[in-house]
């Protein structure tokens, strides 16, 4: 399956509120404070923001109602209501209540029917990575359609009455950058036919924070890390903790260099994996706090021999003011509103967060929807003279669309085989026995002990023209060498004896995957070998883990004895991140796709032979 964004919707609360007016609405700025208000504004570069705050300081909206506005918004633009979602996963750095979760409470405001939520915590990233969420069960088919919002309700951390006529300069930093509103976005497992829409071919996020300290924070002491006693739940009552400043937000400004260049060796590491190419690239939306903080990834870049192009650089920071967790997906929304992307151009969204240095990136392609869902043959219900007399007109799917639908059609294909395959069938049924494991871990590692070989075979048949296929092949081989060692590992763990395995030969099925795959692999640039990929990392980003878990549950087994597959349903989503971007590459053309596709189904009906033959061993 895949996943698009099919529509964006943003609320910001209020009208907007000019620099010479912040004061008066925050209230409580003696003329120090006034001096670091100016100091601040002018380094960040924000001239309008929002909040839920009327002239006296009273806070007008909660933080589930701008969220709940946002995916109204988005519902709206896209034609559906609330009870067209079965998922809804919310972003934020501080719902309205401690207890229960934020999804819970925006779920409640927005209605609709029963559906997953999910509350991701953290600061700015944490909306990128309730996205990887949705993506994630949408791609899986679990999920039909999923809503996602970044919300900040900021104000409230902001006032004077927090200040107790006080803070520190990294108090003041924040009060004079953050401000209020709420973005969202849908994703659905097809683009939408009446506008074109945004594939998502992937997300990261990543923490660094097991080598820096805590940067952005709130409800500690003074200090880098929180100590035991000394948390706002430890002062004896909230006020206790209010006084002693614990609940005022601070920010580490001396650290936000450094943030920076971490986010660009992050951005950098993307590049090499072979998931960016700076130079394809049309249009980067990256959140950040203050201008200052862009300049220093311009020059950064720069001074990489990797320069940007600033065109392609889009941020309302100056407009719609830094809202946090919301932001990124209030930048998509105008964006999407006022038709900047067209189909076929790449978008990155880039998200550095403070808290304890995280970071979230998203790889997005436009795609036609109208081109991507028209038939392929007029309706039967038309009438001939009117089909004679109309002028023959095609609209063509974008090459990669077009084979994105195709292998999505192997692909379910596929799945409807697996299962009727017996084994799967009972794993599914939850009857399955630990000599089927046992017998399923054998017949795998005859063969995926040939999967390092055909790869290096394929890698050693790319001529110099897809040399960047060549050092993907040969970088997977190296990661995949071992793996059949992993499942005799699993397989001893599990009573079954080392030497039998190694001493074991491939069933029928096995033998035929693995003498197809060396024949393929043998072949001038054998590109076709994609479509391979395309089933394999599939059976592990789609379904190793299901199975992982199914067998612990039914066996009741350890976690070293599903090794094999628990890995492989992670490191997999890697893997196929990577097939995902070189199918959308230009260089797959008519041609290249069909052979990708009929390897796809080649390998397809071998790998069920093999599951089937379990039965016949």
């Amino acid at each position: 399956m895949n996943a698009y964004i099919t529509a964006a919707g943003a609320y910001l609360p209020g009208p907007p509120v000019g620099n010479d007016e912040i004061a008066a609405r925050l209230g409580g700025v003696d003329e120090r404070g006034d001096r670091l208000r100016r100091r601040i504004l002018a380094a960040n570069g924000i001239a309008k923001r929002h909040y839920a705050l009327d002239a006296q300081g009273r806070t007008t909206e909660l933080n589930e109602e701008l969220a709940a506005n946002a995916l109204h918004a988005a519902l709206d633009e896209r034609g559906l209501g609330a009870a067209d979602l079965d998922m809804l996963a919310t972003a934020t750095t501080q719902g309205d209540l401690l207890v229960p979760g934020f999804a819970s409470m925006v779920h409640g405001r927005l209605g609709g029917g029963p559906m997953q939520v999910l509350s991701a915590a953290g600061v700015c990233s944490s909306s990128l990575a309730a996205l990887d969420a949705a993506v994630a069960k949408v791609r899986l088919g679990d999920r039909r359609r999923a809503a996602v919002v970044g919300s900040e309700l900021s104000s409230r951390w902001l006032r004077s009455s927090r200040f107790n006529g006080g803070g520190d300069g990294d108090a003041h930093f924040l009060r004079w950058m953050l401000s209020d509103g709420a973005g969202a976005v849908l994703v659905e497992g097809r683009p939408r036919p009446d506008r074109p829409s945004l594939h998502v071919d992937w997300v990261r996020t990543v923490s660094l924070a097991h080598a820096h300290p805590v940067c952005m924070r709130a409800g500690m002491g003074e200090g880098a890390a929180p100590v035991a006693g000394r948390t706002w739940q430890d002062m004896g009552s909230a006020a206790a903790a209010e006084q002693a400043g614990m609940m005022l937000l601070r920010q580490d400004t001396s650290a936000l260099g450094a943030l920076a260049e971490a986010g660009l060796r992050e951005f950098q590491a993307l590049a090499r994996e072979g998931l960016i190419d700076l130079g394809k690239l049309d249009h980067v939306l990256c959140h950040y706090s203050t201008n200052a903080f862009r300049d220093i990834v311009f020059d950064q870049l720069a001074a990489a021999g990797a320069q940007i192009d600033t065109g392609r650089w889009f941020s309302n920071l100056e407009t719609r003011g830094n809202t946090g967790a919301a932001s990124i997906f209030i930048a998509l929304e105008e964006c999407w509103r006022t038709g900047r992307f067209e189909p076929g151009q790449t978008v990155l969204l880039a998200v550095p967060e403070s808290g304890r240095f995280s970071f979230g990136f998203a790889h997005l392609t436009c795609v036609d929807g109208a081109a991507a869902e028209a038939p392929a043959v007029a309706p039967v219900a038309a009438p001939v003279a009117a089909q004679e007399a109309a002028p023959a007109v095609t609209r063509v799917a974008p090459r990669s669309e077009r084979l994105h639908d195709r292998l999505d059609a192997v692909w379910q294909e596929f799945e409807q085989r697996l299962d009727q395959v017996p084994v799967m069938r009972r794993l599914s049924e939850g009857t399955a026995t630990l000599e089927d494991y046992r017998r399923l871990l054998f017949n795998l590692r005859q063969q995926v002990a040939d999967g390092a070989r055909w790869i290096s075979r394929a890698a050693s048949n790319f001529s110099v023209d897809l040399f960047d296929l060549r050092s993907a092949a040969i970088g997977h081989a190296a990661e995949e060498h071992r793996d059949f060692m992993m499942i005799e590992r699993d397989y001893a763990a599990c009573g079954g004896s080392i030497e039998d395995i190694r001493a074991g030969e491939k069933n029928i099925g096995s033998e035929a995957l693995s003498a197809y795959m060396f024949h393929t692999a043998s072949q001038p640039d054998p590109i076709g070998l994609l479509g391979a990929m395309f089933i394999i990392e599939g059976l592990g980003t789609g379904k190793a883990s299901g199975w992982a878990a199914r067998f612990k549950a039914t066996l009741g087994l350890r976690d070293d004895q599903v090794s094999f597959l628990s890995y492989h349903g992670e490191a997999d989503d890697d893997h196929f991140a990577k097939l995902q971007a070189i199918l959308d590459s230009p260089r797959i053309d008519a041609a290249s796709a069909d052979a990708i596709v009929k390897t796809a189904k080649t390998v397809a009906r071998l790998y069920a032979l093999q599951l089937e033959e379990l039965d016949h061993v």
